[in-house]
């Protein structure tokens, strides 16, 4: 089979190598349109039941995927300066450069060409000349774009602003700070995913944004505004910027997901909001799904298609509801922060409905223990 993969992501690589591997006459080429090399973000992070998903799926590739993650078995929310742990949560992180550098050469390995600095402009040309057309090309998707008549993309902009940051502070669990100043609420999400670095998403609505005068500041004056903000968790390291800019998450779903021997892949057919830490999971499950369709259907692209549809749809759906759940919380999240540190990290817990007081219990029982003295489990969360 003749394949084009359309953008060097991790739902684009890891297809590409579970389809080369397990057939090496498959002829496959990646087009990205960014330079080798370049990619921004920081780290990403993977639960133990996303990268289950990947052992399963290639044991030998998830060694070598696995080898320099940093690795922790708890989170912390950090509350009116309180630090409130919850274990039982096991995250694996890794830099998003190194987690693209091994999958692009584990693909380089196996014979599949990747070319970086092409764009690829006549969709429909390119879908003439082969079997298969992965589209793979993030959530702002040009292949999408082409074809929005057929696909039929919605969009739901949420309202709270994002910068992405990194920083030397190493923080080792993946740790949520609230923080309360005279403009409103700021939070950060970070976690370390290097010996010497941890990503530092910071988030806060728009009607603080402004009151604090981000919506006019440079790049270089929101950073230094954050860090100062949450100096107490920063020390004395500073923030570090790669194009962070202030954004809005946009969620992305679409009616369809195949047109003519094209499918959408990864962000480019769902995004899945980063409150959940799951979005790189969803892409590369997509591509165990697209390369298991393939293999039971061999020679049948449709029915492939609809094999890789009807397993991941459920799990676009289940996902897209928690993740809107969260982003819920999160928009609202002022009218928590009366609460006490662990009656406010247990709504916290309890914010998307898919987790339950009995599921804490087994997860971290001195948590569970401490909620029950304060009768936490006894209210009713707003999401739950």
């Amino acid at each position: 089979m003749k394949i084009a993969v359309i953008g060097a992501g991790p739902a684009g690589l890891y297809f590409s190598l579970l389809a080369k591997k397990h057939d090496p006459s498959h002829q496959i080429r990646v087009y990205e349109q960014n330079p080798a090399g370049a990619t921004y973000g920081w780290g990403v992070v993977f639960s133990d039941v996303g990268l289950s998903f990947l052992q399963e799926a290639d044991p030998e590739f998830f060694k070598a995927f696995v080898a320099h993650h940093e690795r922790c078995d708890y989170m912390e929310i950090v509350h009116r300066g309180t630090h409130v742990q919850v274990h039982g949560n096991h995250f694996s992180r890794t830099a998003r450069i190194d987690m693209l550098r091994v999958l692009e050469d584990a693909c380089r390995r196996e014979g599949i060409e990747i070319e970086h600095d092409r764009r690829i402009d006549d969709v429909s040309a390119l879908a003439r000349e082969v079997d298969l057309v992965v589209a793979a090309d993030g959530g702002n998707s040009a292949v999408r774009k082409q074809f929005a008549d057929h696909f039929q993309p919605s969009f739901e902009k949420r309202r709270n602003k994002f910068a992405w940051y990194g920083t030397r502070q190493r923080f080792h669990p993946v740790s949520l700070i609230f923080r309360e100043t005279p403009h409103g609420v700021f939070i950060a999400h970070s976690y370390q995913y290097s010996p010497e670095l941890s990503t530092f998403l910071v988030e806060v609505d728009p009607d603080t944004w402004r009151r604090a005068g981000l919506h006019e500041a440079s790049e270089d004056e929101s950073r230094r505004y954050c860090a100062d903000v949450f100096r107490p968790e920063l020390g004395g390291n500073e923030l570090l910027t790669n194009r962070s800019l202030w954004f809005e998450a946009n969620i992305v779903r679409n009616e369809r997901w195949t047109c003519g021997n094209i499918v959408l892949l990864g962000d480019a057919l769902r995004t899945v909001h980063f409150s959940l830490g799951s979005g790189t999971r969803m892409a590369m499950q997509d591509a165990i799904a697209l390369h298991q369709g393939l293999v039971r259907h061999p020679g049948d692209l449709q029915q492939a298609f609809a094999a890789f549809e009807t397993q991941r749809r459920p799990a676009s759906s289940s996902f897209q509801n928690a993740a809107a759940r969260s982003l819920d919380w999160y928009e609202n999240v002022a009218d928590k922060m009366h609460l006490d540190p662990v009656s406010f990290a247990y709504d916290y817990m309890r914010r998307t409905g898919q987790v339950s007081h009995e599921d804490l219990k087994q997860r971290d029982p001195h948590f569970a223990a401490a909620c029950e003295a304060l009768s936490c489990h006894q209210r009713t969360p707003a999401t739950a």
